[in-house]
């Protein structure tokens, strides 16, 4: 069987899903993977055959999204272009995790596709949302990359299409510990944003996984890590508590190992503001923006009794089965 897997490239979590799908979709066939995007920083254990500039996110500097630079990076010609030149039809299924160059080219070349990932969950009305819902952000959530077959991947069950996280085999084999550090990954904020309140608390030892880091070394309080997969897995199997923004593969990852979350969701990013919808239904704080009392709010929250919900895996064999059962052509 041949199989094509499109990854949007606009962040780690994709990446991740799909190093950790690789050796499971081999038993199905042969599989070529094509990325869209440039914001992905970990290494990848997959070979791609395509790839595309696609559509890449930027940040400014302290926790939000720079919409004019997302806006003037966008090249429709080469999108259509991309979407026209991909052979889809030589392929037996086409797994899409919310790209929009393969949801363009299968419809432009009249192929079927699955919309599997995180993304998939949004098209129930069941998913949890903001109070406040944004008209463009549905939009985008199920028109940018839609796909006439869905199998959405969330926190819960919230719909018969939605399956668990995928969690990766590290995690899952892992013994947790607390050896009482902090893990710290925040993709959209830049270092002079944040690190002067973790300084303030010099009793607590942060690990703090940083883009632009080129090896691990410690000053006073913080050890400085580059993104590298395999030393965040073990910080976070051995953290006390892990402060990340508003995404979904580590905030799971996380929560099935039993420890604390402090969410902060990148500003104006619709998806993670529904993520932080869901995550606050289950007990995890969340907090909005970053000010002068940043340094109190991380103590108030290590000093939480919060119980915190224990989330179960994806059954990764089960959920394939499925999947290659019902929508290979």
């Amino acid at each position: 069987m041949k199989i094509f897997y499109a990854i949007q490239a606009t962040g780690n979590g994709h990446i991740s899903r799909a190093s950790q799908l690789y050796p499971y979709l081999l038993k199905y066939g042969k599989v070529d993977f094509f990325l869209s995007g440039s914001n992905a920083t970990l290494d990848m254990n997959f070979p791609v055959t395509y790839r595309s500039k696609g559509c890449s996110l930027y940040y400014s500097k302290c926790g939000g999204l720079d919409y004019w630079n997302i806006t003037k990076n966008i090249r429709p010609k080469q999108i259509y272009d991309d979407a026209s030149t991909l052979p889809l039809d030589k392929y037996d299924i086409v797994i899409n995790d919310f790209d929009a160059i393969t949801s363009l080219a299968c419809k432009m070349q009249k192929v079927p596709s699955v919309q599997f990932g995180h993304q998939a969950s949004f098209i129930s009305q069941k998913t949890p949302r903001p109070i406040k819902k944004s008209i463009v952000g549905e939009m985008v959530l199920k028109h940018y990359a839609s796909a006439p077959h869905n199998i959405g991947l969330h926190f819960e069950n919230y719909d018969s299409f939605i399956k668990p996280p995928i969690i990766k085999d590290a995690i899952v084999a892992a013994s947790p510990r607390d050896l009482e550090h902090v893990t710290v990954y925040l993709p959209s904020f830049d270092k002079e944003c944040i690190e002067k309140a973790f300084r303030k608390l010099k009793k607590i030892k942060f690990h703090w996984f940083l883009a632009g880091t080129v090896f691990k070394h410690t000053i006073d309080n913080i050890t400085y890590y580059p993104v590298d997969q395999l030393q965040f897995n073990q910080s976070l199997i051995e953290c006390h508590g892990i402060i990340t923004g508003g995404g979904f593969e580590t905030p799971a990852e996380a929560l099935f190992l039993g420890k604390k979350v402090l969410s902060i969701p990148i500003r104006n990013h619709y998806e993670q503001e529904c993520n932080a919808a869901a995550l606050k239904k289950m007990g995890v704080p969340v907090i909005y923006k970053i000010d002068q009392n940043f340094d109190q709010i991380i103590m108030n929250w290590l000093n939480s009794d919060t119980m915190y919900p224990k989330i179960e895996a994806n059954n990764i064999p089960e959920t394939l089965d499925y999947l290659f059962n019902n929508y290979t052509r």
